[in-house]
């Protein structure tokens, strides 16, 4: 009494549902970045948000450019390291939380 019992399989599973939201948080912010600059790239020249290098920063028409061009990289980018994400980890679906860890975050510095 007074000890919280745990379900082994489940607590496996939850974390690996766990790991696997933290890998595909990256491929969709590029997704979702790559698609919001691409066709709404920010109005105004600034130093704050958007794809802000010296050569983007010179006037409007570079800072569009700039924006469409890596709006589209990112999105097509995104799109593919998502499945190349995923894919690796039902190969430790049913592992401990150390090998699913450790499997998760190799995938995630790849």
């Amino acid at each position: 009494m007074g000890q919280l019992e745990f379900n082994f399989p489940i607590d496996l599973m939850g974390f690996w549902i766990f790991m696997v939201c933290g890998i595909v948080m990256i491929p969709f912010m590029m997704i979702l970045f790559g698609y919001i600059f691409k066709n709404n790239p920010p109005k105004d020249i600034n130093s704050i948000y958007g794809y802000r290098t010296s050569m983007s920063k010179k006037n409007m028409d570079t800072w569009k450019f700039a924006h469409h061009y890596f709006g589209k990289l990112w999105f097509v980018i995104g799109i593919i390291i998502l499945p190349v994400s995923i894919i690796p980890m039902f190969f430790f679906i049913k592992q401990s939380t150390d090998v699913v860890g450790t499997a998760g975050s190799i995938i995630e510095i790849i």
